[in-house]
């Protein structure tokens, strides 16, 4: 961005990623529950509580309240407010600058792919990384519901400190940081490639948003519910120093071997154990945060 307008991408980003969550985040609930169930090596989640989303969605304000459905919001929001951010900024700011240098358009003036998903990955990669403790938080804080009421967010992240170290705030990195690199690398060219497809028929309306942005979250859902439950999975497990009540002291050692025991305990269906709700979410959240960003970045 040029002089003083280098920040407009971070700042618009940051907002409408901040309001597509609090807006989503309840089916967001519903899919981390649906992912940690029915796993076979560990006690605590072998029953299948929850049929399904809805199912979900009516089990878990009647046992623990409507409360619990936003149980781990905080670190969400921080989530986003650093994820968002970073991501979001990155991107529209490589993408400028790779316009500027010449790479990004080709002769006839149209955006070529490799180069828009290159800004992607790597935008996806960097604020993944960076924004890991709280994705860790939040999937804590959602799993344990009714208790997560009790215990504020500085208690969670001091609980995770005192028996983890500082690296189980980074559980589950690499497969975040892999599903963050999927998603940015479908949603945000596809996105892109739709809108700038489709304004020759609806124009820069919120209605080419509104499609552009739907048609991006199908991809991504498909793409990267996979290394999602793989995610959950890892950053959900509690590693001990040491085994305890005849549990190992962790049931995956990796991302790798955490989709392995998955496939062999469960079935490959498994891998896509909350995809409804993934892409329930992703639907709104995309509409909510792209139609936003637009809005805002024309202000």
């Amino acid at each position: 961005m040029e002089g003083s307008e280098w920040h407009r991408p971070f700042i618009c980003g940051g907002i409408a990623s901040i309001t597509a969550e609090f807006g989503t985040f309840p089916i967001d609930t519903a899919k981390t529950r649906l992912q940690i169930q029915g796993q076979k090596l560990d006690d605590k989640f072998t029953r299948l509580r929850y049929r399904g989303m809805t199912d979900a969605f009516v089990k878990i304000t009647q046992e623990e309240g409507i409360r619990a459905l936003y149980s781990g919001i905080w670190p969400a929001v921080l989530r986003q407010a650093t994820y968002g951010t970073i991501k979001f900024g990155t991107y529209y700011s490589l993408k400028k600058h790779l316009t500027n240098q010449g790479i990004l358009l080709d002769s006839d003036g149209k955006e070529r792919v490799w180069a828009n998903v290159l800004c992607a990955v790597s935008a996806g990669a960097i604020s993944s990384a960076i924004a890991n403790p709280t994705d860790v938080l939040k999937v804590r804080m959602q799993v344990d519901g009714r208790g997560s009421e009790q215990k504020s967010l500085f208690a969670c992240f001091r609980e995770i400190y005192v028996c983890e170290g500082a690296r189980g705030l980074w559980r589950g990195v690499c497969p975040t940081a892999q599903r963050a690199i999927v998603i940015a690398a479908v949603e945000l060219p596809v996105y892109d490639g739709c809108k700038n497809a489709l304004i020759p028929l609806l124009g820069d309306t919120p209605a080419n948003h509104f499609l552009a942005s739907f048609i991006a979250s199908l991809g991504s859902a498909v793409a990267s519910t996979p290394l999602d439950v793989i995610r959950t999975r890892l950053m959900n497990q509690k590693r001990l120093t040491v085994a305890f009540d005849g549990l190992p002291a962790k049931i995956y050692t990796s991302s790798l071997d955490c989709a392995v025991q998955t496939v062999r305990t469960e079935g490959a269906r498994a891998l896509y154990k909350g995809f409804i709700p993934t892409l329930a979410r992703m639907g709104p959240w995309n509409i909510i945060f792209f139609i936003t960003y637009e809005r805002l970045k024309a202000l």
